[in-house]
């Protein structure tokens, strides 16, 4: 499998496992994220216009995001594969990557669910918050990205789930551990 989807609430270790994911199978690490933050660092209009969205715990508008994601996965380095982390977060954007990836010729091989307790991801965002400096991690915002998840991109899960390429795997737990738990959910027979 070589272009997967990662998802899961945010904190749950999403980007540091899309980007040790990525790694170990030669792969692309696409994040919104990252995008977002190179533009804000950078006082890009888009990165000025994102800044206002995620500092209020808010998702940045679809078309913003749409243009990103079909820009980076037509690059390159996607083209041996690529995992997502961060996109699609909402229905609409599973009908637009859908359409990315048909005009690509390719499709998504699996979905990695990363399960966590809404609990702990909001102790451990709350200590990266101290040790980061992340003006966006406050426990209030925290607590709303985790509502806004479960509210508008949880329900993805079931579309994907439907296709036959969710791997659930546990959240929780050292880095090397976790990494463990994915590459062995990819191996598993769907």
């Amino acid at each position: 499998m070589s272009r997967l989807l990662i998802m899961g609430p945010p904190g749950a270790g999403k980007g540091t496992q899309a980007a040790s994911l990525a790694e170990r199978i030669g792969a692309a690490h696409i994040s919104t994220g990252d995008i977002f933050r190179e533009n804000v660092s950078q006082q890009t209009e888009l990165g000025r216009t994102a800044q206002q969205y995620m500092d209020a715990g808010e998702y940045v508008p679809d078309e913003v995001t749409n243009a990103m994601v079909r820009d980076r996965l037509g690059q390159d380095d996607a083209g041996n594969g690529f995992i997502l982390d961060g996109y699609p977060r909402t229905l609409d954007q599973v009908d637009t990557l859908d359409e990315i990836l048909a005009g690509l010729g390719v499709q998504l091989d699996g979905v990695v669910s990363l399960v966590v307790d809404t609990d702990e991801v909001v102790a451990r965002l709350l200590k990266r918050a101290e040790t980061s400096g992340r003006s966006d991690d406050t426990e209030d915002v925290i607590r709303h990205r985790q509502e806004v998840y479960h509210a508008e991109t949880a329900p993805l899960l079931s579309v994907y789930t439907e296709r036959g390429l969710v791997r659930e795997v546990d959240g929780l737990g050292e880095v090397d551990e976790v990494a463990r738990r994915i590459d062995a959910a990819l191996d598993a027979p769907g």
